[in-house]
């Protein structure tokens, strides 16, 4: 028997006990990052299960990139990127504007234009859900009006996704523009 095992006190008996453990061990390990796919939803699973690639995936998906510099908004949810976004387009916005329900009121405290008008750039902002929920405007259609935001935690903790709404549907949202210039 090895000189190691004994000296730890590993009979033949005990040492399959210790394989078991550490198989066991093994399979835990593995199973999970399963587990946590899993208790994310099927919108998660869904969406990993049609990822071609993992190219696919960071530009439409889970978000791969860094840490956004500056950026104190809780990482993976929505303020997080719309935060990131404005500052990535060199338009940056506070960090003290809270939870997504709170971006607009705080945003005329702090003088910004805030009005129901999509415009590229623009943070979309609703109180809709508990804590509401905000993007970022990133492009409107020219020919019907219509205008996409691009989003996360929409579909899941740190899923990066876009939405496009009809023209005629931003009178029920709010957009947070730049700052009023003083006159």
């Amino acid at each position: 028997m090895n000189g190691a095992l004994i000296s730890l006190g590993i009979s033949g008996n005990s040492m399959s006990r210790y394989v078991v453990v550490a198989l066991s061990t093994v399979a835990l390990v593995i199973a999970l990052p399963v587990v946590a796919v899993f208790s994310m939803g099927s919108g998660v699973v869904n969406f990993l299960s049609a990822v071609p690639s993992a190219e696919a995936a960071a530009s439409k998906g889970f978000y791969m990139g860094g840490p956004v510099p500056g950026d104190t908004y809780a990482w993976g949810n929505c303020t997080y990127w719309a935060y990131a976004e404005r500052l990535w387009a060199n338009d940056p916005i506070p960090t003290s504007w809270g939870n997504a329900n709170t971006w607009d009121n705080n945003a005329i405290t702090d003088n910004y234009v805030v009005d129901h008008t999509p415009a590229v750039g623009a943070v979309y902002q609703t109180d809709a859900g508990i804590l509401g929920h905000v993007a970022y405007v990133s492009s409107i259609d020219s020919k019907n009006g219509n205008w996409t935001i691009t989003e996360m935690n929409n579909e899941g903790l740190n899923i990066v996704n876009t939405r496009t709404f009809a023209s005629n549907s931003a009178v029920y949202y709010t957009f947070i523009h730049d700052k009023k210039v003083a006159l």
